[in-house]
């Protein structure tokens, strides 16, 4: 997809690394908003920085774009620590998550991203490592394999993921800390913008700073990009300063409407309902009709059209909201949606995958 396409996508790009490093909170005091989880965390630092001992494994779930590689490194700034960055992607065999280990050094905080997608060799080899500060390197193959233990310098492991239901129950069983980072408020949104705004010397209004809140789909990584482009946009065709008007003309040229919808939201929820008459319509049928991947559609556009209540997923399909015509500026056909929504053509219908 093209930057723009991307724009309120809560996945981070390459574009977002290094401007997410300039904006991100260094210590638990700053981070914004999550409070409930910051306390917690909190009370869990101070009890073992007390101690004298690594605190217990943390494990913080929640879509993307929340703030969970932040807290991570904010876990290692508060213990004095150093930190070891990896994703469960990478680690692809057990040697290589053994190398990592035991280059650790006491107290260090080891980082692993989407934590779920780690391989299950390494994983295993991950439960010793946890609970007991060792690890067995299997050498050679066959009869003749022999298993040599090394002992582990004691660690903090903190695990993120997108998808807490695909961890297996002895991984998730093994974290004395498990946190849920739920969407932001628009108020703590622009707590963050004018924070982000002071960080990046962009001049904004209180207007402006609720105006790019209230299209950043309660993700604070989706505000800062947003933040950017209208900065972009006040720098060459206005004063410099993000206030209401600049901003709305900025997210207008990117294509990004008042409720954060993009081109491809709104394309998604136009095919429902010009094309399909609202649904129920089959995930890959609708993400034809898009000229967009399946899987496109479900991870990066459907999560937010449902939350927002524009889209219903049911056993037959996807089903567009009274809401998500009202949206489009269209009348919503007489009777209720779902079950006895309007007819669809028989084609349609032979299309009923499960959401």
């Amino acid at each position: 997809m093209s930057e723009t396409d991307g724009l309120v996508s809560a996945y981070v790009s390459d574009a977002d690394r290094d401007a997410e490093a300039t904006v991100r909170p260094k210590r638990l005091a700053e981070f914004i908003a999550q409070d409930r989880v910051r306390d917690q965390l909190d009370l869990l630092l101070q009890g073992a920085m007390r101690r004298g001992s690594p605190p217990d494994h943390i494990l913080l779930s929640g879509p993307p774009g929340l703030g969970k590689t932040s807290l991570a490194n904010i876990v290692a700034a508060e213990l004095g620590a150093g930190i070891r960055v990896t994703s469960g992607p990478a680690i692809e065999r057990s040697g290589d998550l053994a190398a990592i280990l035991t280059s650790l050094a006491e107290g260090d905080v080891l980082f692993i991203d989407e934590i779920h997608r780690i391989a299950r060799p390494a994983e295993e080899l991950l439960y010793s490592a946890m609970e007991d500060f060792r690890v067995d390197v299997v050498v050679g193959k066959g009869p003749g394999a022999t298993a040599i233990p090394l002992d582990v310098e004691p660690f903090t492991l903190v695990g993120a993921t997108t998808r807490s239901g695909l961890l297996t129950g002895p991984m998730r069983d093994r974290f004395g800390f498990v946190a849920h980072l739920d969407f932001y408020a628009p108020a703590d949104l622009e707590t963050l913008l004018h924070r982000s705004a002071r960080i990046l010397g962009v001049p904004i209004t209180a207007e402006g700073a609720a105006e790019v809140a209230g299209r950043s789909r309660g993700t604070p990584r989706i505000a800062n990009r947003l933040l950017r482009r209208v900065r972009d946009y006040a720098e060459v065709r206005a004063d410099g300063v993000v206030n209401l008007e600049t901003a709305r003309a900025a997210l207008t040229v990117y294509d990004v409407d008042a409720l954060g919808l993009d081109r491809l939201d709104r394309a998604v929820l136009t095919a429902l309902v010009d094309s399909f008459r609202g649904g129920p319509v089959g995930l890959s049928t609708l993400a034809v009709a898009v000229g967009e991947q399946p899987d496109t559609v479900e991870e990066v556009c459907e999560p937010f059209l449902v939350r927002a209540g524009l889209l219903a997923r049911t056993p037959r399909g996807r089903v567009a909201t009274e809401a998500a015509w009202r949206h489009l500026g269209r009348n919503p056909p007489n009777g209720t949606f779902g079950a006895d929504s309007p007819a669809v053509p028989d084609l349609f219908s032979l299309d009923t995958e499960q959401p």
